[in-house]
């Protein structure tokens, strides 16, 4: 390759490449802090295992790459392949270098694990629980338990993004609020009846000058008290406690969704994923849906020989 580098790359200027992907990843992609930092560490320690010859590495060198890796697992591989092919195409991109070395990073086959979730019994347990709690005890903190899981279950939030809603996030006559989740991106959420009227309940009860629907001391809710609270409730409601997080209600939440007839396009924008790819993981729930609406509404099934 010679002394000189690639293109615009002197040898071991990876630290200005670096912060200059780092930079747009920022700017251009709205990339949440944790992502920068996971981009960093992974960018970082590539250099160190090339010399600091990252940038302007070649097939060859990124060859060494896979031999680093070779006792880290096929997920955390191909995660530091992924940064690595992004951080080549930004320089391409930047006329820093001409050629794009990354299709000799390692591809590990990894399969993705399917999300835990909950039956349509669970979460009716769960419920009964909570109409049972406001039967005996119509206290504040019922009261607020109540409109953290109808708006967890009936609208996908987020754990973060349910916590720290504003108090006047929900109206009473609009049936969906607009989030910024990750990356600054903006999305549409609808909130069931249900959950407007938890909400509503719940809201009279929150003090006048707090700036969050669920205060907490100075700030808001924490997501641990959150996962607390859920798992005393799980137990209580005969659901196993170890089965149940507020992910686990969000997962539950799209794969009710899905099984109900929602579209996945539509269940994309809900949850705010950036790549249908990752919505596309609820569909394991919908297979034997999927075979009986073909079987039962496919135009040449009243056609189609029967068996004898």
């Amino acid at each position: 390759m010679g002394k000189a580098g690639v293109d615009g790359l002197e040898a071991g200027e990876d630290g200005r490449a670096i912060a200059r992907f780092l930079e747009m990843m920022a700017a251009e992609a709205g990339s949440a802090r944790n992502t920068l930092i996971a981009y960093g560490t992974d960018l970082k320690g590539a250099s160190a295992v090339l010399g600091a010859r990252l940038a302007a590495a070649d097939e060859g060198a990124l060859g060494r790459l896979a031999e680093a890796w070779a006792d880290l697992s096929p997920a955390t591989a191909a995660r530091k392949a992924a940064a690595l092919r992004r951080f080549f195409a930004f320089l391409v991109d930047e006329g820093m270098r001409a050629d794009d070395p990354s299709a000799a990073l390692p591809r590990p086959q990894t399969r993705r694990a399917l999300p835990r979730t909950l039956d349509r019994g669970d979460v009716d347990r769960l419920f009964a629980e909570l109409e049972r709690r406001q039967a005996a005890d119509p206290s504040p903190a019922n009261l607020r338990l109540t409109a953290l899981i109808e708006l967890l279950y009936g609208s996908g939030l987020r754990a973060t993004e349910l916590v720290s809603l504003p108090r006047r996030a929900l109206r009473p006559d609009q049936p969906f609020l607009i989030l910024k989740g990750k990356g600054g991106r903006e999305r549409l959420v609808p909130i069931s009846d249900r959950a407007r009227a938890a909400v509503a309940a719940w809201g009279v009860k929150v003090p006048v000058d707090s700036p969050w629907l669920f205060p907490s001391g100075k700030s808001h809710l924490s997501r641990i008290r959150l996962y607390q609270l859920l798992k005393i409730l799980a137990a209580d409601a005969g659901v196993p406690p170890d089965r149940i997080s507020p992910h686990v209600l969000r997962h539950a939440f799209a794969t009710h969704l899905l099984e109900g007839g929602a579209d996945l396009r539509a269940l994309q924008l809900m949850l705010g994923h950036a790549d249908i790819a990752t919505t596309q993981i609820y569909t394991h729930v919908d297979s034997r849906r999927l075979v009986e609406l073909v079987n039962a509404r496919h135009p040449l099934v009243d056609v189609l020989p029967k068996r004898a």
